[in-house]
């Protein structure tokens, strides 16, 4: 394993996590364009070589993590698969629909695995709640609702506020994974129409109170709240709100679904159900697996190198993620709603 670009997701979650899965995978390369951070991470890991140019990498790996802001997704990603190695990818996949399609063709050209860093797929909470989904305790999905918010937690480090290198803000970064989860959970539905709307007015207020770090407010020209109504295929609607800085009492992070045949709640599970003359709330008291979502998303690219699992978060399911968001913004920008297409 190579990992590409060694800032803070790199440090504490996926060079630590593959370290414990040494039975399976033994980091070889780091690569960053600050060489001297690259040589410090490379000492306290045991890494063996050290690169400023990702693509000198490729010869010493079979894999790489990709861990770069999002503007540079799709041209890693790109040139490792051209180059016979596989692509484990930070979230959101890239910034825009075009170039999650150019990785998609690049990945199939060359036969190489291809998934993206949605870690929420793993967590426990959200595996319990896919198995209930399969299993029809919900029935036919209606209406999902989801919530994103944190309160006044702007990322005052890296590029984060950076539209230029990421794409956008609170949603690219935050909302994604809720995004990507609630279409996991619903079975991966068609979105068909999308209407949104991105605010970034708090963070470019003077006097910023941010419990992450200090950014310039003068310059801030990324979203910090959105809103969206998403529809889909099948006749399910999506109701989502994500933010990095709202005015609200607390953090909140809530994804449920109202379906047919009862509804759940992700964090914490727990299910819903009327039937046999009773109102029925079920809780998990206990739910069983890793409490590090990093360690089965690691696994499961490492199996699916191998041969030996399918992917938990393909390429393709991670497109609609990006369309969706695309959609939003583009909406924000145009007052209107805008269509989705296959």
């Amino acid at each position: 394993m190579g990992i590409i670009g060694v800032g803070g997701i790199a440090q504490q979650r996926h060079i630590p996590v593959f370290s414990k899965l040494a039975d399976k995978v033994t980091i070889t390369a780091v690569s960053d364009l600050n060489e001297s951070r690259a040589q410090e991470v490379a000492e306290k890991n045991g890494i063996k070589h050290v690169f400023t140019d990702y693509k000198d990498m490729f010869n010493e790996v079979d894999a790489v993590t990709i861990c770069t802001p999002n503007k540079s997704h799709a041209e890693i990603v790109i040139a490792a698969h051209e180059a016979g190695v596989h692509v484990l990818c930070e979230k959101p996949m890239a910034i825009t629909v075009e170039e999650c399609e150019a990785m998609i063709a690049a990945s199939k050209k060359n036969n190489k695995v291809l998934s993206i860093a949605y870690h929420y797929r793993h967590k426990k909470e959200s595996r319990a709640a896919k198995q209930s989904m399969l299993n029809g305790d919900v029935g036919e999905p209606l209406v999902t609702r989801v919530q994103a918010l944190r309160r006044r937690k702007v990322p005052g480090w890296g590029v984060f506020t950076n539209k230029e290198l990421q794409g956008g803000g609170s949603l690219i970064d935050y909302g994604c994974h809720l995004l990507d989860l609630s279409l996991w959970l619903l079975g991966d539905p068609e979105p068909v129409q999308v209407v949104g709307k991105a605010y970034n007015r708090l963070s470019k207020q003077p006097n910023q109170v941010n419990e992450w770090g200090s950014f310039e407010p003068e310059t801030f020209d990324v979203d910090d709240h959105v809103t969206s109504y998403i529809t889909f295929e099948n006749g399910a609607s999506l109701l989502f709100e994500c933010s990095w800085s709202a005015n609200i009492k607390e953090d909140k992070e809530h994804l449920s679904i109202s379906g047919v045949n009862g509804g759940i709640n992700v964090f914490p599970f727990e299910l819903y159900q009327a039937k046999n003359g009773m109102l029925l709330n079920l809780e998990a008291q206990t739910i069983l697996g890793e409490d590090n979502p990093g360690i089965p998303q690691a696994e499961n690219f490492i199996d699916a190198c191998l041969g030996t699992a399918d992917l938990v978060v393909k390429p393709e399911e991670a497109l609609k993620v990006t369309k969706i968001i695309e959609a939003i913004y583009e909406s924000s920008e145009t007052g209107k709603s805008v269509e989705i297409t296959k």
